[in-house]
C-alpha cells in the first residue's frame, strides 16, 4: 500500500463553495474535513452576465477561510474546480485573480466532459447493491448534470442550463411561487429534459448528489435537522419525492426557513431545485432516488492521485 497524500478539493458552484480535505492512497480517500459556504456567486449572473461585487466578496471570504484550512492540515495537493457560473461571465479575470491570490492556485473551469466523469466518480464509488446502468443527477444553482454511466464508466452526459438559483431567479417573484410561476418553472424544465442527449430511458437507477438533492432528502425524511449520516445513501420513494416538492413550492419563505435541515442559504431556491428533480424522476422507470453525499468533491480530490 502506498503512502498516503493529504488532498485537498475545492468546489465552487453558482450558490455554494465546498471544500474537502482528504488522506488519498491507492485510489482511496479517507475524509479529514469537508466544509460548505453558501456564496451565491451566480447572484444575477442570468440577467447580468457578470458576477456581482458582493457575490465576489462573500467568495473570496471563503477562500480565505479555505485557505487557512488547507494551511492547517498541511495538504500537498490542491485543486479548484468551477463550473456553470464561471464559465462565461464577463469579468472572469477578476474572480480568477482574487482565487490566485487567496489560494495560490487558479480555478480549473473544467469541461462538461471532464465534470462528469468527477461527479460520476464519486457519487458511485463504493456502489455494490444498485443495478446498473445510474443516473447520477446534480442539480446546482445554475445547472444540472446528468451523467449515464455503468461499471466500465460514463455512457453520455450533458450539462443543461437549469439549477435552483438560475430557476427561482427566472420565474418566482411571489413568496409562496403562484400555480402560474410554478407552471412556467415546469415547461422550462420539461423543455430541457426533452432535448438532452443522455437516454434517460436506459437508466436503471437514479443517483441524486450535492446540497440541493441532499436538502430535498433531509425534508423528505422529516429530521429535525441535517444529519449527513442519516442522509447519504438514504433511498426516498417516488411518492416522498412529489409530497417533498408540494410542499417545498406551496411552503412560505418563513415556513421552509423552521425548518433546521434546510440550510438558510438555499431556503428561498430549494422548491425550484426540487421541482427539477421531481420532474426528472417522473421521465425514468426508477421506483426511488439513492442519495449521496459524494459527488464532483470526491471525484475531483480522487483525481489528485494522477499528479
Amino acid at each position: 500500500m502506498s503512502e498516503p497524500v493529504r488532498v485537498a478539493a475545492i468546489d465552487c458552484g453558482t450558490n455554494s463553495i465546498r471544500l474537502l480535505v482528504a488522506d488519498l492512497a491507492d485510489g482511496v480517500l479517507r475524509e479529514v474535513d469537508r466544509r460548505m459556504i453558501i456564496v451565491r456567486l451566480g447572484q444575477g449572473v442570468d440577467a447580468t452576465g457578470s458576477f456581482a461585487p458582493e457575490a465576489l466578496e462573500r467568495t473570496f471570504s471563503a477562500c480565505e477561510q479555505y485557505a487557512e484550512l488547507i494551511r492547517l492540515y498541511d495538504v500537498q495537493r490542491l485543486r479548484f474546480v468551477a463550473t456553470s457560473a464561471a464559465r462565461d461571465v464577463a469579468n472572469a479575470d477578476e474572480f480568477f485573480a482574487g482565487v490566485r491570490s487567496r489560494l495560490g492556485v487558479d480555478p480549473d473551469i473544467i469541461a462538461g466532459s471532464e465534470e462528469a466523469a468527477l461527479s460520476f466518480a464519486g457519487a458511485t464509488g463504493g456502489l455494490t447493491d444498485v443495478p446498473g446502468p445510474y443516473l447520477v443527477a446534480d442539480i446546482g444553482g445554475g445547472s444540472t448534470e446528468l451523467v449515464l454511466g455503468d461499471a466500465d464508466g460514463v455512457i453520455a452526459a450533458e450539462s443543461l442550463d437549469m439549477g435552483s438559483v438560475r430557476m427561482t431567479e427566472r420565474h418566482v417573484r411571489s413568496d409562496p411561487a403562484t400555480a402560474d410561476e410554478i407552471a412556467a418553472m415546469t415547461k422550462d424544465i420539461d423543455a430541457l429534459l426533452d432535448a438532452t442527449v443522455v437516454p434517460l430511458a436506459k437508466a436503471r437507477s437514479l443517483v441524486g448528489v450535492a446540497g440541493t438533492v441532499t436538502t430535498v432528502a433531509a425534508v423528505a425524511l422529516d429530521l429535525p435537522e441535517y444529519d449527513r449520516d442519516r442522509v447519504h445513501h438514504a433511498r426516498i420513494s417516488g411518492d416522498q419525492l412529489v409530497e417533498t416538492t408540494s410542499w417545498l413550492l406551496s411552503s412560505t419563505r418563513a415556513q421552509r426557513a423552521e425548518r433546521q435541515a434546510i440550510h438558510p442559504g438555499r431556503v428561498d431556491v430549494i422548491g425550484a431545485g426540487a421541482l427539477i428533480l421531481a420532474r426528472l424522476h417522473a421521465r425514468l422507470q426508477v421506483d426511488e432516488l439513492l442519495v449521496s453525499e459524494h459527488d464532483i468533491l470526491d471525484g475531483t480530490a480522487l483525481s489528485l492521485h494522477q499528479e
